[in-house]
């Protein structure tokens, strides 16, 4: 017979209603003068515990199955891969755990899913892989998350890894997290730094927290994988040897696995990212500053003489001035171009956790006293309308020149 996770203690229940009040969900009523919990409703928060004044209601802890540590081994990284083009953010991944993986002992190992993708497997073995998983299927053709989790959660419970990495991306954010979930591990997301702890061997997973005021060290003990996604753009790219050797393993996946309850209908791609941001060397950025959508046009016209990528604030996109892609910060895309130009953007905390790793920031922005300036290289005070134009015709000049 199952245990339930929660109960109610029968002797020692008055039936003073103090937990009925407290449960937020309504799952807690009274009975007979005795309550009752509708365990459809309860997420265990614990609320009713810590109002009733008779210890009546009691948690029950569950018992983690322990596992064997021992048999999880290698550093493994999710190849995310676009059109058979491999992703830079995969490179760092592997520039980052080919350390990880000699600090352990272990093999550095990728993971590549999709359709005709197997020539791709030199690329990731001389980036540092030594061994590659390979699922090549029709069905994989596209990322769709319920399939690429299921054929992951396979092959992980299969090989067991020590560590799994996969980018901080739209797609590594949607799929760590639903094999975490099925395997039955933590997940740290966003991170920007990765060690071995000498004396325990564990994964050290750093990542802001609190709006990037602080910097929190986390470690999974007691689970395996240790999983993580990576921000882009900050660890460095492993170096090409297109000497090295490795070994290739080309899986078999049974069809139950490549069901998904979602079909692909089509792709609209936005046709207003001309350069990604992510990829960027420049970046000019447009914030709240500019005061309605078509300002962006200086924006535009600036990175189009620099040939650089057009970033903006959450501001500006929550406004609905700019598409999403092109969000710079915290809930956007991490970037670290050479220069980062900073048009009618205060420079909260959280935009400034995605660009700060920038090294040249310019910023313009009307109020001497904007956060911004403090994370400046340069800056000039005026309104962002007279300053960009005049701005983009100089450098218009001097790059004729």
């Amino acid at each position: 017979m199952t245990q339930e996770p929660i109960k109610v203690i029968a002797d020692k229940c008055v039936g003073c209603s103090l937990c009925v009040k407290s449960c937020p969900f309504g799952a807690v009523v009274l009975e007979n003068k005795l309550a009752v919990i509708d365990l459809t409703k309860c997420t265990l928060c614990g609320a009713c515990v810590q109002a009733c004044r008779f210890d009546s209601i009691e948690m029950v802890a569950k018992t983690a199955e322990q596992k064997d540590l021992s048999l999880f081994r290698d550093v493994w990284v999710f190849a995310e891969h676009h059109e058979g083009k491999i992703n830079t953010i995969t490179y760092e991944l592997l520039g980052k755990g080919r350390k990880l993986a000699d600090d352990l002992g272990m093999d550095l190992c990728a993971v590549l899913l999709g359709k005709d993708i197997k020539s791709r497997t030199e690329d990731l073995i001389a980036r540092g892989a030594d061994k590659v998983y390979v699922i090549d299927r029709p069905e994989l053709e596209y990322f769709q998350d319920e399939i690429y989790a299921a054929v992951l959660i396979e092959v992980v419970n299969k090989y067991k890894p020590n560590i799994f990495l996969c980018g901080a991306t739209t797609v590594g954010r949607s799929l760590a997290s639903r094999v975490a979930v099925k395997v039955h591990v933590g997940l740290t997301a966003d991170c920007t730094g990765l060690d071995i702890d000498p004396a325990t061997r564990n994964l050290v997973q750093t990542r802001p927290a609190f709006g990037g005021n602080i910097m929190a060290a986390i470690i999974s003990p007691n689970h395996r994988p240790q999983m993580a996604t990576v921000r882009h753009k900050v660890m460095k790219e492993s170096g090409v040897d297109s000497t090295r050797k490795g070994r290739v393993f080309v899986e078999k996946i049974a069809e139950a696995l490549l069901q998904s309850r979602a079909k692909r209908i089509r792709f609209e791609k936005d046709v207003s990212v001309t350069v990604n941001i992510a990829e960027a060397n420049i970046i000019v950025s447009g914030g709240r500053g500019l005061q309605k959508p078509e300002n962006f046009a200086v924006i535009r016209d600036m990175a189009d003489v620099l040939g650089a990528a057009v970033g903006a604030s959450r501001a500006a996109v929550d406004a609905g001035w700019i598409p999403y892609s092109h969000q710079v910060g915290q809930t956007g895309k991490t970037v670290c171009p050479k220069i980062y130009f900073a048009c009618g953007i205060s420079g909260q905390i959280q935009h400034l956790a995605g660009m700060s790793s920038a090294d040249i920031i310019v910023a313009i922005n009307k109020d001497p006293d904007a956060p911004i300036f403090k994370a400046a290289t340069y800056g000039i005070v005026g309104d962002v309308m007279t300053v960009v134009p005049l701005l983009t015709a100089e450098l218009k000049k001097l790059l004729k020149k």
